[in-house]
């Protein structure tokens, strides 16, 4: 695939890349050598200009897309509302984009984009997302960028997140205050922005209270019967935990199945807190403590600071980086009951 972009094509020539699609478009404002070096590089790079994308700029589509790895999250929900409100305001259009959790597809979706279809892209990264050269294209292309949520720390693109590893250190510190001496990570995977945020949270809290040598990492994924299965082995192990952190609430909803299906109560044989937008939360049983990203107001921060570079509006410092704050709501999977003693489940 050809890569040669207009603003690589001008970086070369040393030139804006305004003054590169003049020449080529033989305008009279350029002069006959400028046209002559920017012509017969592009040839010798093979640059081929695309009419599609150059139309739809130009007439601009007033769409933009938002790119998410699912739906059934209820975070990535209350962002879109967020968003949508910031669009509507604009008199935009928004288009959502699913990946499923699929780099591949990811890929694609981007590509696609690229082609001039919206004027700016939203995007949380999958978890199967382990380069980010179609992200970097899209950058190349001049196609206004903005990342929220998960994020890709070395690509200097505006972000939007909320404050991870200082919600999972409040999290875990909650747990070890209820009594937990032994607490489990769910985590997603490593590659992840927010997995590293949330794992590093819970790590300085371990060390902190001196359960640096208890920690236990596991990675779960998109596929529920995976999950449930690695949830079980540790529930049934000889060093059976007595708290659990989900890193999302699928995981936390997996747990609480497992222990149903173990006879292990909620919270006197095990406490359970979770990363969660759900407002059901507090109708499971018992109800669920949860950590609360502040997801819709990270939709409109991200849309608006979005519709700030389609404008080529200079962004502040503190516009290239929000993190806004979330908050812990403690319910009864964590209250400090006395401990019931639970069943003996691990195989002697």
């Amino acid at each position: 695939m050809n890569n040669i972009t207009l603003k690589k094509l001008a970086d070369e020539l040393n030139m804006s890349p305004s003054t590169v699609s003049r020449a080529l478009r033989d305008s009279h404002e350029i002069s006959q050598e400028t046209k002559d070096r920017v012509k017969a590089l592009a040839d010798k790079l093979d640059f081929q200009p695309n009419p599609h994308a150059s139309s739809l700029r130009k007439n601009k589509s007033r769409t933009i897309a938002v790119v998410i790895p699912e739906i059934q999250n209820n975070f990535f929900s209350q962002v879109m509302n967020g968003v949508e409100e910031v669009a509507r305001q604009k008199g935009y259009h928004v288009l959502i984009y699913l990946t499923h959790e699929d780099h591949k597809r990811e890929e694609d979706i981007l590509h696609l984009l690229r082609s001039g279809r919206v004027e700016g892209v939203m995007i949380s990264v999958s978890n199967t997302t382990k380069n980010f050269e179609h992200i970097e294209a899209c950058q190349k292309a001049d196609l206004p960028l903005l990342f929220f949520d998960r994020v890709c720390e070395n690509m200097e693109v505006p972000c939007v997140t909320t404050d991870d590893a200082s919600a999972a250190f409040k999290a875990t510190e909650h747990l070890i205050k209820s009594g937990c001496k032994n607490i489990v990570f769910l985590s997603m995977a490593d590659s992840l922005s927010i997995s590293c945020g949330r794992k590093t949270g819970y790590l300085k809290a371990l060390s902190k209270y001196g359960f640096a040598n208890k920690e236990k990492v596991i990675e779960c994924g998109p596929d529920d019967e995976t999950n449930r299965r690695k949830i079980q082995q540790v529930l049934q192990s000889e060093d059976r935990p007595d708290g659990i952190f989900a890193a999302v609430e699928k995981f936390a909803v997996n747990t609480y199945e497992v222990c149903r299906e173990l006879d292990i109560k909620v919270p006197q044989h095990l406490k359970v807190i979770s990363f969660s937008n759900l407002s059901a939360a507090a109708l499971f049983n018992p109800p669920l403590s949860t950590i609360v990203q502040p997801a819709y107001d990270i939709g409109k921060e991200s849309a608006a600071i979005l519709f700030k570079i389609i404008d080529k509006k200079k962004l502040l410092s503190s516009e290239k980086r929000i993190v806004i704050p979330s908050h812990l709501v403690i319910r009864e999977s964590t209250t400090s009951k006395q401990y019931a003693k639970p069943p003996v489940l691990f195989k002697q």
